[in-house]
């Protein structure tokens, strides 16, 4: 297929890229870059991937659509490039630190320094058209993803799979919580983060978790 992905996910994900379903995805895909305006950028699709290598995976945050505005989405679920102003649930998961670890909310809301540190922040869906969310759900995106978590669920032991909102919450049927560290509440959205999203305390829960696996914790 010619997906460019990082050398150690196209190890793993090889067999999945010769999937009828993931070609027709692919060639959806390519059909919509052409005709709509879609996010993130096609060079950002993978991102998520690219800066979160398989071999060094501790953390897994799974988000929903890509942000559907315009200049948010890059690849990084909840993340958004520096100089973009946070969306609502960027601004929550910041307060949610501070209240969790007394970090001060930082300059921008560029997360590549957690996906640096282990944290594969992955979208069930990795593509979206501008200002239509979950346009692109149930194109084959959600087959695709599963199979990233299978993956990891099969091979990697003691990570810790960070759940927010039902949607995420789905894939927690594919992974072991006597193996790994699942953690659930609502998500971030202003809609639900009063539900237990604030107070979930989710940030010291992993570190402590990873410590007590002999792991260094993220700087988050």
């Amino acid at each position: 297929m010619g997906v460019k992905i990082e050398e150690s996910w196209s190890k793993v994900l090889s067999d999945e890229f010769e999937k009828d379903y993931f070609k027709q995805l692919i060639a959806f895909v390519k059909d919509e870059y052409k005709s709509q305006t879609i996010y993130p950028k096609g060079k950002d699709i993978f991102r998520a991937f690219d800066a979160c290598s398989f071999d060094d995976v501790k953390v897994v945050i799974l988000g929903q659509d890509p942000y559907h505005g315009p200049g948010q989405a890059n690849g990084l679920c909840f993340s958004v490039h520096e100089g973009i102003p946070f969306p609502p649930s960027l601004v929550n998961i910041f307060k949610e630190i501070k209240n969790d670890l007394g970090r001060d909310i930082p300059p921008n809301g560029s997360l590549e320094r957690w996906a640096n540190q282990g944290v594969l922040l992955l979208n069930a869906t990795l593509t979206v058209r501008a200002h239509q969310a979950g346009s692109h759900q149930k194109k084959g995106w959600e087959q695709f993803t599963d199979s990233v978590i299978t993956h990891l669920a099969k091979s990697k032991k003691e990570i810790v799979y960070i759940l927010w909102g039902s949607y995420a919450q789905k894939k927690a049927a594919i992974v072991s919580p006597t193996d790994n560290l699942v953690l659930k509440s609502p998500h971030p959205s202003p809609l639900s983060a009063h539900r237990g999203f604030f107070g979930g305390s989710h940030f010291s829960k992993a570190n402590t978790y990873l410590e007590s696996k002999g792991v260094q914790p993220i700087d988050w």
